[in-house]
């Protein structure tokens, strides 16, 4: 399989709180925070706006849009294709955006460039 076995010394000398504190880490962190927040609120909103109108707009949900189709079934069918939507983008966001950061910051912690004697050697978050 493609596990890569880890020697636990990497992770047990790293000081995470000096990796926190980098400004790479806080740029992941922004980046992160700003796709998956706005993303997660947008979701949430078009669902419960499907429930209420399936609820409350019966009428409407129930309009008839070609043979037994109508607004409610694809609008329900809609939520499955925006989940699988989203997730795609943000496979995407994240190759593109996170993990190069990700990336190094993960060989800095295994390359001992953040360990809890000395300083670090990256993204400015020295002792």
């Amino acid at each position: 399989m493609g596990n890569d076995a880890r020697t636990p010394a990497a992770a047990a000398s790293a000081d995470f709180e000096e990796v926190q504190a980098t400004q790479q880490f806080k740029e992941l962190r922004k980046r992160h925070r700003s796709f998956v927040f706005p993303m997660a609120l947008a979701f949430l909103l078009w669902y419960f706006a499907y429930v209420i109108l399936a609820a409350y707009a019966v009428d409407f949900m129930s309009t008839k849009v070609w043979g037994n189709i109508n607004v409610g079934l694809i609008m329900g069918l809609l939520q499955f294709v925006t989940t699988f939507g989203i997730t795609g983008w943000y496979v995407s966001y994240s190759n593109r955006r996170l993990d190069p950061i990700a990336a190094d910051i993960r060989h800095g912690i295994e390359g001992h460039e953040y360990d809890k004697s000395g300083s670090s050697t990256l993204g400015g978050g020295t002792k």
